[in-house]
């Protein structure tokens, strides 16, 4: 019986070592594995995993160094965080038709590239926010002038009354 378990556990392995994508899917696994952990880790951590990636593709630019960088810069904290540098490197290789890494990476680029139209229509409302608020400061200084201008005129007739009144008497 032992024989027979091992015999379908090589079995099973050459299988998996003859099924196409197989590798590759193995890959992508550690890669969104290290992404993970990666963000979970303390702020020295994640800059060493940043930087031992970045020195990866550095040295072999292949599929798999270049997901795992943009994966880092798309899924560390802002400080480390670069989505412009995590689509440059994704574009090229996001396909959403191809299995494993080209459906990953067109998944990727296409979070990428709403948080990137999130943060550009966040900055719009911030700047579009900022104007109203000038506008209604500018508004309500020129309501205070008014309301002012309006107490001096009123404060003019007091006067000019008790003037008529002290004269009549």
């Amino acid at each position: 019986m032992r024989g027979f378990v091992a015999a379908i556990t090589i079995a099973l392995g050459a299988c998996a070592l003859l099924e196409p994508g197989a590798e590759r899917s193995g890959m992508l696994e550690a890669i969104v594995a290290d992404a993970m952990s990666a963000a979970r880790a303390p702020s020295a951590e994640q800059k060493a995993a940043l930087s031992g990636a970045q020195d990866a593709f550095t040295r072999e630019p292949s599929a798999v160094n270049r997901l795992r960088l943009a994966t880092l810069l798309a899924a560390l904290a802002a400080p480390l965080r670069d989505d412009a540098r995590a689509a440059e490197l994704l574009e090229p290789m996001a396909d959403a038709t191809a299995p494993g890494f080209g459906r990953f990476a067109a998944f990727l680029y296409a979070q990428i590239v709403e948080r990137q139209r999130l943060a550009r229509e966040l900055e719009r409302v911030a700047r579009e926010r900022e104007r109203t608020d000038k506008d209604r400061d500018k508004r309500e200084e020129a309501l205070r002038q008014q309301l002012e201008a309006l107490r001096a005129i009123e404060r003019g007739i007091l006067e000019r009354e008790e003037r008529l009144r002290g004269k009549q008497k």
